[in-house]
């Protein structure tokens, strides 16, 4: 009886949780008429397929290649750069160790809002703003290499000092030891932090908007504020392009996400 009554409210929240996603993809499919009906229509009476006219006529091809390319390059300097610190802050422990984690966890309640002008005007001294894409993914990398470094720092916390020190006395050195034996033992940790950066950074939308002018550059999240105007909105177009923005990051879910959950219960026994 206890666990039913648990199963039944997990599913209630899960339904409630998932009622958004539901609804967007509706509205995607709804007539203007059926999308400010009262009493809302939960299914479509008549359904409207606006996909390839919504992504041609809003060029989303352009808009998400420079998500992509931002958030694929935010999340590689991430991983390359981050994985390396998480190790030395997982392995060596003292005050100054702890210092600079505290160090590390306060810049990541700094907001992207308060951030953004300092950062826009450091860029513009340093030309950056001439490679827009580049200071909107330094900006990015600043914003979530924090993040990445104590999620993946806890991945790195479970593996035993020992499997690096018998690598190094059979004749690893230190480097030799760190790529072959507690990379591939930390893989799926580093492997979910890094899903999470990079989606975080795909969603970007106050660098993008504050430090990239050419539309041709926009991300996708830009490129959403399209469909609002100062007289009328368009909210099935934009319905149905949150619809095609969102789902490629529903499959990439659904496709990994054995891994995803093996990373994130990964040192939660030791």
């Amino acid at each position: 009886m206890k666990r039913s009554l648990l199963l039944g409210i997990g599913l209630v929240i899960t339904g409630l949780y998932l009622f958004p996603l539901y609804w967007m993809y509706v509205s995607a499919l709804k007539s203007s008429q059926d999308l400010f009906a009262y009493p809302p229509h939960f299914l479509p009476h008549h359904i409207v397929w606006t996909v390839g006219q919504v992504f041609v006529q809003h060029e989303m091809a352009t808009y998400l290649t420079n998500s992509f390319l931002i958030a694929g390059g935010v999340t590689v300097i991430c991983v390359v750069l981050g994985t390396g610190c998480a190790r030395v802050l997982a392995r060596y422990r003292n005050r100054w160790v702890d210092v600079a984690l505290f160090a590390v966890l306060m810049t990541q309640v700094l907001p992207s809002s308060l951030m953004v002008m300092p950062l826009f005007v450091g860029f513009s001294e340093a030309g950056l703003l001439r490679t827009p894409r580049l200071a909107v993914i330094l900006a990015q990398v600043a914003k979530v290499l924090p993040f990445y470094i104590v999620l993946t720092r806890a991945s790195l916390s479970q593996i035993p000092a020992e499997l690096e020190l018998a690598a190094m006395v059979d004749g690893a050195s230190r480097i030799g030891a760190f790529f072959r034996i507690i990379l591939p033992l930390a893989r799926n940790g580093i492997l979910v932090t890094g899903i999470l950066v990079f989606l975080q950074s795909f969603g970007e939308y106050v660098y993008a908007r504050s430090m990239i002018s050419q539309d041709d550059l926009q991300t996708a999240t830009v490129g959403l504020s399209a469909f609002l105007g100062p007289n009328t909105s368009d909210w099935n177009g934009m319905m149905t392009y949150s619809a095609i923005y969102v789902t490629p990051i529903l499959i990439v879910f659904v496709l990994l996400q054995r891994r995803i959950v093996s990373g994130l219960t990964a040192g939660a026994l030791k």
